[in-house]
């Protein structure tokens, strides 16, 4: 993408996440003057952090997953542009306390899928269609059975057909590279 390109500017916009489930979008059009100290991008609450920030462009779909194993799908324009120092609004509920944002993925690809991994190494494919598209700010869908075997949801991202090789580094760093055609594929809501 040309970022200096008015139409880029202008149509594009930057899509915020934090841990604890707020979202915030802005122009990009906002970060095209910035200073050498760097600008103020979101405000953050107290006990919060930010998680991602991801270019979007009008009519695309956003995707949260939770620690929880609950991943939620809504389009775009569910969340209107805000000026660089708001703070955003409600893009997921939580289950609870301990429960996080632990990822972000843009739909760019209507026959994208997810691949969702958990803690505990357990990985799957799911497609995109099976995530029905609902407003932001719900509780979202189960997107990985979570169980005592599996642990908790870490990590979400979009694959096709096209990718090839997947490589996870654990705590340990220990790298594991896999081809993605050995991770099953199979509906969202199982293990």
């Amino acid at each position: 993408e040309d970022l200096k390109n008015e139409d880029v500017l202008n149509n594009t916009s930057v899509i915020m996440v934090t841990r604890q489930g707020t979202i915030k979008k802005t122009f990009l059009e906002a970060y095209s003057r910035p200073r050498a100290n760097g600008i103020n991008a979101i405000n953050i609450n107290d006990g919060d952090e930010l998680l991602e920030a991801k270019l979007v462009k009008p009519g695309e779909d956003v995707v949260l997953a939770l620690r929880s194993g609950r991943a939620i799908r809504f389009n775009e324009d569910e969340t209107r542009n805000m000026g660089r120092n708001s703070t955003g609004v409600r893009g997921v509920r939580l289950a609870d306390e301990n429960d996080a944002v632990v990822g972000m993925v843009i739909i760019h690809d209507p026959e994208a899928q997810l691949l969702v991994v958990s803690e505990n190494g357990y990985g799957k494919r799911s497609s995109i269609e099976d995530y029905r598209v609902t407003g932001r700010g719900g509780k979202g869908v189960k997107t990985m059975n979570i169980t005592d075997k599996t642990g908790l949801l870490v990590s979400i991202v979009s694959v096709t057909d096209t990718s090839n090789d997947l490589m996870i580094i654990t705590k340990n760093g220990i790298t594991i590279r896999t081809k993605l055609a050995d991770i099953k594929e199979a509906g969202r809501a199982t293990q």
